[in-house]
């Protein structure tokens, strides 16, 4: 009875071994990322060109180059105001959209006038970054790569994927935010 026991009690240790993991089915390599990159390089390259070609066009407006990645003329300046939107003002403008052809996707008046506190509502990001360039009563056409507009889901409505857009911004007001003047 001893002899069984011992048995028993060894074949129920070697049992208890713990789970196994799982191999996977497939290994991912990683390439798909790096396509995915050069695909982008490729686009921006290319939407860079075609913005650079406009401005080489245009002999009446002098182009200036953002940090943020587009590019914009001053249509109207005012020489009396010296602030610029800072985060948490809040601002009314209006806009619209074109594509870079000069063929119009929303006019202003469909859009309407836009409140927006700045860095704490939803833009498309070149238009976030636009904004807090001009001053009251002015007004710029800037010119956005894809990737400063709706990106590559476009707005799910005229704007398609991969659609860079040209736009004029008009700044009408600012409500200045008390933490932004200390």
């Amino acid at each position: 009875m001893r002899i069984p026991l011992i048995l028993f009690l060894g074949l129920l240790f070697w049992q208890c071994g713990g789970p196994e993991p799982r191999k996977p089915v497939e290994v991912k390599s990683g390439s798909f990322f790096k396509e995915s990159v050069e695909r982008s390089k490729a686009l921006l390259a290319h939407e860079e060109q075609m913005i650079k070609e406009i401005m080489a066009n245009d002999s009446v407006n002098e182009y200036l180059t953002s940090p943020n990645g587009f590019w914009y003329y001053m249509e109207s300046i005012n020489d009396t105001a010296t602030y610029t939107p800072k985060p948490k003002d809040q601002i009314l403008f209006s806009y619209n959209l074109m594509t870079l052809g000069n063929d119009t996707i929303y006019t202003a008046e469909a859009i309407g006038p836009t409140s927006y506190v700045v860095d704490k509502e939803q833009l498309f990001p070149g238009l976030q970054k636009a904004v807090k360039l001009l001053k009251i009563n002015e007004k710029a056409t800037f010119l956005f790569p894809s990737l400063q507009a709706y990106g590559y889901q476009g707005d799910g409505n005229a704007i398609g994927p991969k659609t860079p857009v040209k736009s004029s911004v008009e700044l009408h007001t600012i409500i200045i935010d008390n933490d932004s003047l200390n």
